[in-house]
């Protein structure tokens, strides 16, 4: 007989290899579907047709005449900052405040979306955050020429407050989440830019007139590596393009897919041939020994009762849940034994010793036999 022999390196390899393999196409197939997405589905992305994108609102604006060129640094942003290009930042937050107070310098104007009280105090000193607003349909309340002419818009977001040369749009008490002060203007929130808003009110209107005032806009979204982000702001999930947990997600899925139909499952029941046949003769005997050895005398007692009982109700008609009174009456009317007898022949005390185990058997016996051939 041989022992059970470890699988060898060649055997383990012929068993993971398919599923490495599977593993692996999913791994490609994911990563090639983040490289394609991932440019393209960001927030105020001017390539993206997703509701949050700007796609529309570009090409609005291109066919105006605006040349749009989209970067991801500051330093490629810099580098266009020539002549009276504008410049739009679309999460002002994320840069450090000296890095956006250069950019500010460099354009002739500059929009920031959603800024908060750091991004403001560097491009707009005379302006402050005076709180958050919901979005919604608002009316302009200010003097400011783009805001008439665009009328009721749909904006929230961050409010802001100034003095002086400011003007402040769409709010109430003096302040909006619309604010301009020479070259910078502040919007509150992104909703006028979205793909999602931008034909509703008048939304196009003044998101044209915000961004289309030079022929060259410099489109900035700030986005991991870029070294202008300031240190410890964002976690990685925040930075993270939405392509890269797209494909995380899909990659669990078709891990689990995988671990499901690679998993070992239980087949149906396999009998196997037994090394010796023991008859049954040996099997009563042993057990009789057993009891005997045991002193179970009143277990063996009831096996036999229970084994006589399962043969005489039967033969009496009776169900197998019938009552005892009912099988004693149907015991004692056919094998003509009083019901006392019977009822202690079937339900009595158990025996005190293999003498009383041997005359019960014999007894149930005859009873058993009386009551067949009756």
């Amino acid at each position: 007989m041989s022992g059970p022999v470890s699988p060898d390196a060649r055997t383990v390899w012929q068993a993971v290899r398919a599923p490495l393999a599977t593993v692996g196409i999913i791994l490609a197939a994911s990563l090639l579907l983040v490289l394609l997405r991932g440019g393209e589905s960001g927030a105020l992305d001017p390539r993206s047709a997703e509701e949050g994108g700007s796609r529309a609102l570009a090409t609005l604006l291109e066919r105006q005449g605006v040349r749009i060129q989209r970067v991801t640094t500051a330093a490629h942003a810099g580098e266009l900052l020539t002549g009276e290009a504008s410049l739009l930042v679309t999460d002002p937050d994320l840069l450090r405040p000296e890095r956006l107070r250069s950019l500010g310098a460099k354009a002739g104007r500059i929009i920031l979306v959603g800024a908060h009280t750091e991004a403001v105090s560097a491009v707009a000193p005379g302006l402050s955050v005076s709180g958050e607003v919901g979005t919604g349909t608002r009316q302009p309340g200010c003097a400011h020429p783009d805001a008439l002419a665009a009328g009721a818009v749909t904006l929230g977001g961050v409010s802001y407050h100034g003095s002086g040369a400011a003007e402040l749009c769409y709010g109430e008490d003096e302040s909006g989440p619309l604010a301009e002060r020479e070259r910078v203007t502040l919007l509150g929130g992104p909703a006028p830019l979205t793909n999602a808003a931008l034909d509703e009110e008048g939304n196009a209107a003044l998101a044209m007139r915000l961004l289309g005032q030079r022929e060259r806009l410099v489109w900035y979204l700030p986005e991991p590596g870029d070294p202008a982000l300031r240190a410890g702001e964002e976690s990685v999930y925040d930075l993270a393009p939405p392509g890269v947990l797209f494909g995380l997600g899909q990659v669990a899925v078709a891990v689990v897919l995988l671990a499901l139909w690679r998993a070992r499952r239980l087949g149906p029941v396999v009998t196997e041939p037994l090394p010796v046949v023991v008859r049954g003769a040996e099997t009563v005997e042993g057990t009789a020994r057993l009891y005997r050895k045991a002193g179970a005398a009143g277990h063996a007692a009831q096996a036999l009762r229970t084994a006589a009982l399962r043969r005489l109700r039967p033969a009496l008609g009776l169900a197998v849940d019938a009552e005892p009174q009912a099988v004693i009456a149907a015991v004692a009317g056919r094998s003509g034994r009083a019901d006392a007898e019977v009822a202690a022949l079937l339900y009595g005390p158990p025996p005190s010793g293999d003498a009383e185990l041997v005359r019960l058997a014999d007894a149930l016996d005859t009873v058993e036999s009386e009551v067949l051939h009756a």
